[in-house]
């Protein structure tokens, strides 16, 4: 049969960088539980056991000897993967097919594995967070000061600026690059303990020896990388810590589908859009069309990563006594593929945020379509307080201004909304002898309704990214070439 006909992952193929996929592939998995395999076995021989320099030297030689097709055979017999593997390593080092998984359980060498891989995906996920952050930090200011629309209710609010906008979207990823920090820092190795967590097995080795195998497992977890190893387990990790992992990749995806959804509208209204490449086809049918294709699939991909955060829960909840084995079916599919689908969206996110392309003419125009509305109490207080370029006037009355400004502002709207026609509120204030007085060009002035946006940038990219960009400057400028 062909490769392709037969069902293919669109996570590999079209989304998750190779890194990623790679992590997750059989080859990396098996050859993990033979680093385990391989650790378990040195350790045991310092330690006294009947372990040959010979036979270690055999696991080291064939560490990457695998027989596929021959595990494949173990496996159909067996009904038990850990078991096939063990067999088709001994089969290509038959001198310490004896000592290989001496006193250990199936889970002492799976759960460890996908400790270890979990361990490095996450530092996969870490530094696409590094790049995404980074890339937003420039955008924020190269936009600090462009005043645009703000939005609440997806209704016009007061203005902001596109580099203030910013870096709510880069703000949501430096929490979750926080939280990513946090569960690779909690992240211990599962322990050498046996069938049941009780160590059982590794006592009767030793003869009773509890000092023994203590330091068996600090052994074991320090040629692995760990300094430390979980307090305590039953068969398995408690499963709470892949929820807890997933929960973080969903509060990623929840973050890059409220920039993507964001970015969507943006291009709608035609102010801010995802790059777009020379020959790129947006419509087979409609040629002038920009699609946010990028976007659009990052959206698609969050929602899936979301959905899937659900599973590693219910498994937590779902482990009986010291394990059950429903965890693992479901295991091999909601773990690997969240940390997948979490890639191919932050690879997403740092292309778009890279090559945004802001239209400043068409913000500026839709800012200049509602400011009148959003200057009015600015007008308001001009004209109640008699002051106007620089002269005291008799002031006017706040209520009756109050007034001839919301019948001004409501014809206005109906002009807009009825007739299409542009706001004209301030040649209806101007025509208004009762607002003579006001500087009605001055109180126009965009930069008059933004705040102190440009000073928040300014503190954001100080407080914020810079000490990102220094903790990891060897990771950022990561290269995203998109699969499609």
């Amino acid at each position: 049969m062909s490769n392709k006909d037969t069902y293919e992952n669109p996570l590999v193929t079209r989304n998750a960088s190779p890194e990623m996929c790679a992590l997750f592939s059989p080859r990396q998995r098996i050859l993990t539980w033979r680093r385990i395999w391989l650790a378990l076995a040195e350790a045991e021989a310092e330690l006294g056991l009947p372990v040959s320099n010979k036979q270690l030297a055999e696991l080291r030689r064939t560490l990457d000897k695998i027989d596929w097709a021959a595990a494949a055979e173990h496996e159909k017999k067996l009904r038990h993967d850990v078991m096939a593997h063990l067999h088709a390593w001994g089969d290509v080092a038959p001198s310490a097919r004896g000592i290989l998984h001496l006193g250990a359980t199936s889970m002492d060498i799976v759960d460890n594995a996908d400790l270890l891989i979990m361990r490095d995906a996450l530092m996969l996920i870490r530094d696409w967070l590094v790049n995404a952050i980074d890339a937003f930090g420039d955008f924020a200011r190269k936009w600090r000061n462009l005043p645009c629309l703000g939005y609440t209710h997806f209704q016009p609010a007061q203005l902001t600026t596109v580099g203030r906008r910013a870096c709510l979207w880069a703000y949501d990823f430096v929490r979750d690059l926080r939280e990513i920090e946090a569960r690779l820092a909690d992240l211990k190795f599962r322990g050498i303990r046996g069938a049941t967590g009780t160590q059982a097995s590794f006592l009767a080795l030793f003869e009773g020896n509890a000092r023994k195998v203590e330091r068996l497992e600090k052994i074991v977890a320090g040629k692995l990388g760990f300094t430390a190893s979980e307090p305590v387990v039953g068969q398995t990790y408690t499963r709470k810590i892949d929820a807890q992992v997933a929960a973080a990749l969903a509060g990623i995806a929840a973050a890059a589908h409220k920039f993507a959804n964001d970015i969507r509208i943006l291009a709608g209204l035609k102010e801010i859009e995802e790059p777009f490449e020379k020959h790129q086809v947006g419509s087979s049918a409609m040629a002038y069309k920009r699609n946010p294709m990028r976007c659009e699939r990052m959206t698609g991909l969050a929602r899936y990563v979301l959905s899937l955060a659900s599973s590693p829960f219910q498994t937590a909840a779902e482990q009986w006594f010291e394990r059950t084995l429903d965890d693992s079916s479901n295991k091999r599919l909601s773990i690997p593929e969240s940390f997948l689908a979490t890639d191919g969206i932050l690879r997403l996110v740092v292309d778009v945020a890279r090559g945004l392309v802001v239209y400043p003419e068409v913000i500026r125009a839709r800012v200049d379509a509602e400011l009148p509305f959003m200057a009015t109490e600015d007008i308001l207080m001009a004209a109640t307080a008699g002051t106007s370029k620089g002269r005291k006037k008799q002031a006017g009355d706040r209520q009756a201004l109050h007034e001839r400004i919301r019948q001004h502002s409501h014809a206005a709207a109906r002009e807009v909304k009825m007739h299409g026609r542009k706001n004209d509120l301030i040649q209806r204030l101007a025509d208004d002898p009762a607002f003579a007085g006001v500087d009605l060009k001055q109180t126009l002035k965009p930069e008059r309704f933004i705040g102190l946006a440009p000073w928040q940038v300014d503190r954001f990219l100080a407080d914020v990214v810079r000490p990102i960009r220094t903790r990891y400057r060897r990771v950022r400028q990561k290269t995203v070439e998109l699969h499609v």
